[in-house]
């Protein structure tokens, strides 16, 4: 839990646990609420835009005018299930591991989990112990383990400073866009929970998947791991690249007084990390209060061209 906290309160309980859902939640409610912070819940912003240099938030039911804007929503937000989904049979349960909550809530039978990622195998090491669980794995990801001689592998990252290597720096470049397996492994879980391991699901009919070394299974529920998809459609504003990826330097758009946070690899490792993400946010403070004295930091081109 050490590594979850943001800056001025610590993560409550043992600092060597690891928190749930509920638990990052609450915290999170007491850090506003402790800080007093001018939170407004229930508000859900459905656009930006900007007219006259100024920006437009648009609400259900009111409109906010700001000078500067910070888009804090985070990389995870639309759940990405595959187009082959679409062709499966309504009487196999679909769910995305987002909505999945416990073993218990999944139907008899065979299930399939989409994904090899640290999602996935965790599910899926959760399930075989009431279910019949098979985990199609579409790329193989470098297995570490989440404890190494006693301590939390961030620790060593941390420690080490990888985890706040750039974007510009080698080993940050040959870093990014590379996921981790941390804690699991294929081999304990087709040997010690009985799991049974497939390729990349390409095609499904009725209740059939296939798999890209052409082996078939029925099954009765799948969960989708398979991530999630950025959504920024409803910012209507120029600082996208023709892919719909934000263009910026270090969170800073070319639109002034328009920046991110949390994407992930904004700056290092760590920009979409709870226990990291501070960085970015006192680089973002930095250039809202250059912005504010009426002399705004240089554009992500410029930026780039010094």
């Amino acid at each position: 839990m050490r590594y979850s906290g943001l800056p001025g309160l610590p993560f409550p309980d043992d600092p060597d646990g690891y928190p749930g859902r509920n638990e990052v939640v609450a915290y999170l409610t007491d850090y506003a609420r402790q800080l007093d912070l001018p939170v407004a819940l229930g508000s859900r912003v459905r656009s930006i835009g900007k007219a006259d240099g100024t920006y437009l938030v648009e609400l259900d039911d009111r409109t906010y005018e700001a000078d500067q804007v910070v888009v804090a929503t985070g990389p995870f937000q639309v759940p990405f299930v595959p187009p082959i989904g679409g062709r499966l049979d309504p009487a196999v349960v679909q769910l995305h591991s987002s909505a999945y909550r416990s073993p218990e809530a999944i139907p008899e039978g065979p299930v399939l989990v989409v994904g090899g990622g640290n999602s996935g195998f965790q599910i899926a090491e959760e399930l075989s112990g009431s279910h019949e669980v098979h985990l199609s794995i579409g790329s193989r990801q470098a297995p570490l383990p989440q404890r190494i001689l006693g301590r939390d592998l961030f620790w060593y990252l941390d420690t080490t400073g990888l985890i706040r290597k750039t974007t510009e720096s080698r080993i940050g470049r040959r870093l990014e866009g590379r996921d981790t397996l941390i804690g699991s492994s294929p081999r304990a879980l087709r040997r010690r929970h009985g799991v049974q391991l497939h390729g990349r699901a390409v095609d499904a009919a009725g209740s059939t998947v296939e798999f890209s070394d052409g082996e078939k299974i029925d099954v009765r529920t799948i969960i989708w791991s398979t991530g999630f998809r950025t959504d920024h459609s409803w910012i209507d504003v120029p600082v996208f690249d023709e892919k719909g990826r934000v263009v910026h330097r270090r969170g800073v758009t070319e639109s002034p007084g328009l920046y991110f946070l949390g994407l992930t690899w904004q700056h290092t490792r760590g920009s979409a990390l709870l226990g990291w993400v501070n960085d970015d946010a006192e680089y973002l403070a930095e250039q809202i209060g250059a912005f504010r004295a009426g002399a705004p930091a240089a554009t992500a081109a410029q930026e780039q061209a010094a």
